[in-house]
């Protein structure tokens, strides 16, 4: 091949390669450098410089670029930035802004999210490398000319490293507090030019300290070392901070009057956080992915911030790298794996303590309910009342506004599939919980069912199903309602463990809901779990039944040698069921 040829054919892989997706990438350098897609959010930094506050706290729900965005600003703000890296960028065509902000102001920037531990004086340390290793990188402030030999004294103990440990920074908590002031003092000095202060996830140390039980200790610390750097800090030009939620002034920000809050309510950089549907359209389109729009859309999307729409990017970005891997796969959550999902499992067990069956059942449905939120919160007493736990399932994400709210009376619904899931999920457990405390619910059905008797099957298990929520007839999916209802039986199952229980596996021409085998007596159950919509449960049993035939659904049990073979469709809605049998 010549020359020229190989040069062309080299091109046109170079064209037909896509860009690799930003799995976890939060560094905005990277997106050029390493060839990342991004789904462009540099209009981000027109809104807020257009009309910022001295101090501006951004609270949106975890995983939805909040430190992306922290990250690109200061590669936008900071002198000697690389300003090639917002070439092409929807903010590059801003030239005004550009020459008044692109790469001319000092900045500070930090990150809390890893300023957590299991005690107090480990904590303090983490916030001590943060600010020491956020320092380090002005190392050159020990030779600058414009510092004196006490500023650069100061200085140095804000780097001092512990010598028999080079992990851990030296910092007493006089100093720590007084930090990011004292930084931003030396910075101003030795530019000539006042600072700007960018903290991410400054939430994240109360969060796991109120967790652990040293809140009160971490508490003061914080409130010392932002009223020190925000309130009273002449060197400071502005400051931008995210978190999940807006902690009350009476908590952390007494006496801060120049703070600017942009919460889910705000329409201000409303579409800024999270992927709107058309960026999602783009992206699933740039990878060949169009096909799989709708169940993205149901899945990940549905979250409302004032006026806009927005997907989850954490979810769409997992997801659309799944299905680059294998395509066709089904949707999972992926939001729920990044955490522990503590406010979602302490709200359902407030359930019948000023939570009621109902205002679940009609959320799990895909219905909404209405609540006063409160959007300033403690963390130290989010969980004392029901009416706070209302608020900070809409701070973190779980639940969302179904329409414009009117003052602080908020409509609320859950925004998608994803978190309706794991809504389910801790009800599913919560139900298990309750089955392993009743031991006679277990010893009932199991009897029952292989004894084929379908009107006890029927009444243990509408007896079971009153313990816990029911899926209302609405605009949720049928195949929702049906993974529900199976999970409920699968709860009582999980208890009887001489029994070979699998749940969802392929046997003759498709996949059954749940087989069962009982060896010592060659007993083999198949069970097909079905939605009986607006109660026909004839119709719902017929079509388990025709199924499990059609399908071939007892092919294993037959391979297995069980000698005696039951069929069992089950039909359920909302706490009723019906039962029918057929015997092979």
């Amino acid at each position: 091949m010549h020359e020229n040829q190989t040069s062309q054919a080299e091109e046109g892989r170079k064209e037909t390669r896509k860009k690799t997706l930003p799995v976890g990438v939060e560094d905005f350098a990277d997106f050029k450098r390493m060839n990342f897609y991004y789904v462009d959010k540099t209009m981000f930094i027109k809104e807020l410089l257009e009309n910022p506050g001295k101090v501006n706290l951004f609270t949106r729900p975890r995983r939805f670029g909040k430190t992306l965005n922290m990250s690109m600003l200061k590669y936008f703000l900071e002198i000697g930035t690389d300003k090639s890296l917002f070439d092409g960028l929807a903010i590059s065509k801003e030239t005004g802004l550009c020459e008044c902000y692109l790469g001319q102001y000092p900045v500070i920037s930090i990150s809390l999210k890893t300023a957590h531990s299991g005690t107090f004086e480990q904590a303090v340390n983490q916030l001590c490398s943060i600010i020491g290793e956020e320092a380090l990188r002005f190392r050159f402030l020990l030779d600058s000319k414009k510092l004196n030999e006490d500023e650069k004294k100061l200085y140095k103990q804000l780097i001092k490293v512990d010598t028999s440990n080079q992990g851990i920074y030296m910092m007493p908590e006089a100093v720590l507090t007084r930090s990011l002031k004292t930084l931003s003092m030396l910075l101003r000095k030795h530019y000539g030019k006042n600072v700007i202060i960018l903290i991410d996830e400054y939430d994240v140390p109360l969060a796991k300290a109120n967790e652990r039980g040293y809140y009160e200790k971490m508490i003061n610390v914080v409130r010392n070392m932002l009223d020190s750097a925000l309130k009273t800090n002449e060197n400071l030009y502005l400051a931008v901070m995210t978190g999940c939620l807006r902690i009350s002034k009476e908590s952390i920000f007494t006496g801060l009057n120049n703070l600017k809050v942009y919460t889910l309510l705000d329409t201000e950089c409303d579409e800024q956080f999270g992927f709107t549907d058309a960026e999602v359209r783009q992206m699933l389109d740039y990878y060949g992915l169009s096909e799989y729009y709708n169940v993205t859309k149901e899945w990940y999307d549905g979250y409302r911030i004032a006026n806009a729409y927005v997907y989850n990017p954490w979810d769409v970005i997992n997801w659309c790298d799944q299905l680059r891997a294998a395509p066709g796969k089904r949707p999972k959550s992926y939001w729920k794996n990044s955490s522990g999902n503590e406010e979602v499992k302490r709200f359902i067990r407030r359930m019948g303590n000023g939570v009621t069956k109902a205002q679940i059942e009609r959320l799990i449905s895909g219905e909404t309910v209405q609540k006063k939120i409160e959007e300033q919160l403690t963390y130290n007493t989010m969980y004392d009342n029901v009416e706070n736990m209302w608020s900070l399932l809409f701070a973190t994400g779980y639940l969302t506004q179904s329409e414009p709210s009117k003052g602080n009376l908020v409509r609320l619904k859950i925004p998608n599939s994803e978190v309706r899931e794991i809504f389910s999920d801790f009800i599913l457990e919560l139900f298990e919980e309750q089955v392993a405390e009743d031991g006679t619910l277990v010893t009932e059905f199991c009897t029952a069912l292989k004894n084929g008797d379908t009107s006890e099957v029927e009444r243990v298990f509408t007896r079971g199903m009153g313990k816990t929520i029911s899926v209302r007839d609405t605009a949720v999916r049928k195949e929702f309602k049906e993974n529900f209802y199976h999970g409920l039986i699968l709860g009582i199952m999980f208890y009887k463990g001489d029994w070979g229980v699998t749940s969802n596996r392929e046997s003759g021409e498709g996949y059954y809901d749940i087989q069962i085998e009982i060896e010592e007596e060659g007993i083999g159950i198949i069970i097909e779990v079905k939605y009986a919509e607006d109660g026909k449960f004839d119709d719902a049993c017929a079509e388990a039944l025709d199924q499990i035939n059609k399908n071939h659904y007892t092919a294993e049990l037959r391979e297995d040698d069980m000698q005696t073979i039951l069929k069992y469709g089950i039909a359920c809605y909302k706490k009723q069921c019906k039962v029918v049998l057929e015997r092979e």
